[in-house]
């Protein structure tokens, strides 16, 4: 009875293993993965890197110049290694790599071929390439160069144009230099817009951008290496058009430097000086100076002063000068002399005259010499006193007879009295107008105007 059921037990026991077996069996088995088409196992998994390693060096097979590129991949990090010909290329392959998902980091182990072979093919190809780019190009060209040529012709025509109708206008017509000025940017600013046209039709704005950065650096450098010389011509431009003075008028600059004017460069004020010597003023000088032009004014006003003793009469020697000064040629009538009690003291009386000088007609140094000589001989004769302290020789005057009457200019055996212009410095000034005619910007026509040739 016990084997019966021992026997039973393994007979059920071995079918239900043959059961098993065979529902195994009977699935269907799952086939393998092809390479490209596994997932994605883990990060330290050698199959993943495997897999990677074989995406990425398709792409760089596929990408032109990289077909000697071999790479491996592990951890995120791949490996290049391989020779190509141009370090484009080099960096090229570095950019596929990094660009590939999954990868953190490249190194970059691709090397430049040294083949004399390889390099002469690669310079062929590249020299061929620009010859190509050049022909293809050559109508583009043509076209910028006529562009540039016509922008240059059209920038010298409309500022000819701009410039002589600025030099027309009544306000403008003493100065010339203003009217050349506008002309010339004018015409350099049309010519820079055609260039800039030419680039853009040759696709090089980039250049462009590059020029213009680099010139605006070198400009700032130069610009603190030359700060007094751009300085001086800028303000020399800024006198030329506010024109403060004119050739051969007179000024006193900074209440320090004296003289006739000569000239007006870009970079300087030449000044001719009263002894006859150049004086070469920085244009920065002069526009940040005081400048006091004798010359503005035709009429210019002289004045002098005369010692008293306290017992004259102030009203009968100031009538008695006025009428000497009067009588002085040169002296102009409107407006007539005038006086001023200048001092009174225990000492004296000190008289102040002034008259008005045409500077036109008559030098203002002689006419105030012959005023003074005039005034003094009057007074002298009328037995005007003067101070105490003050003593005058016989030479100077002879003493009229007592019945012989005053006479205001009186000049005894004087010949006639020399009041004109002085053209001392005529000579001077041509000289130096001469000598910076090619860099003047003053007018030309107002230039021997100011400054008349002796004679």
């Amino acid at each position: 009875m016990r084997a019966d059921l021992t026997r039973t037990f393994a007979a059920l026991l071995f079918i239900l293993v043959s059961a098993t077996g065979t529902t195994h069996a009977q699935e269907p088995a799952t086939p393998p993965a092809s390479a490209d088409e596994a997932p994605a196992p883990g990060p330290d998994s050698a199959a993943h890197d495997l897999v990677e390693s074989r995406r990425l060096a398709r792409r760089l097979q596929d990408t032109a110049g990289l077909a000697d590129v071999s790479v491996t991949v592990h951890d995120g990090v791949a490996a290049l290694q391989g020779v190509v010909l141009a370090p484009e290329d080099r960096e090229r392959a570095e950019q596929v790599a990094a660009q590939h998902p999954g990868i953190e980091r490249v190194d970059n182990g691709v090397t430049l071929s040294t083949r004399f072979t390889d390099r002469i093919a690669t310079a062929s190809e590249l020299a061929v390439d620009k010859v190509t780019r050049l022909l293809a190009a050559l109508p583009l060209l043509l076209v910028a160069i006529v562009v540039v040529a016509l922008a240059w012709a059209f920038g010298k025509w409309l500022g000819r144009r701009l410039g002589r109708r600025i030099a027309s206008r009544n306000w403008q017509a003493e100065n010339p230099f203003f009217a050349t000025l506008v002309q010339q940017l004018v015409q350099w600013l049309v010519l820079l817009a055609g260039v800039l046209i030419a680039l853009d039709l040759l696709g090089a704005t980039a250049l462009v951008g590059a020029v213009m950065g680099s010139a605006g650096v070198l400009g700032l450098a130069l610009g603190f290496a030359f700060k007094d010389i751009a300085e001086n011509y800028v303000a020399g431009v800024l006198l030329s058009i506010r024109r403060p003075f004119a050739p051969g008028e007179s000024l006193r600059i900074d209440d320090t430097h004296e003289g006739k004017v000569a000239a007006l460069t870009s970079r300087a004020t030449v000044l001719v000086t009263h002894d006859g010597n150049r004086l070469t003023l920085p244009n920065a000088l002069v526009f940040k100076s005081v400048v006091l032009n004798f010359s503005s004014n035709p009429k210019r006003r002289l004045e002098f002063t005369i010692p008293l003793d306290v017992e004259e009469s102030i009203r009968r020697v100031q009538e008695l000068a006025l009428g000497a000064i009067r009588s002085i040629d040169g002296v102009a009538a409107d407006p007539g002399p005038s006086w001023t009690v200048d001092a009174y003291d225990a000492g004296g009386i000190t008289l102040r005259f002034f008259a008005w000088v045409d500077q036109r007609q008559s030098d203002i140094g002689k006419v105030r010499s012959e005023a003074i000589h005039a005034v003094r001989t009057c007074l002298a004769s009328a037995g005007v006193r003067t101070p105490r302290n003050i003593q005058y020789t016989t030479e100077l005057v002879d003493d009229p007879p007592a019945s012989s009457p005053a006479h205001p200019a009186g000049h005894a055996g004087d010949g006639v009295a020399d009041t004109s212009v002085n053209h001392d410095l005529d000579e001077h000034l041509v000289a130096e107008q001469r000598a910076h005619a090619g860099e003047d910007l003053l007018p030309e026509e107002t230039a021997g105007t100011a400054a008349p040739p002796p004679g």
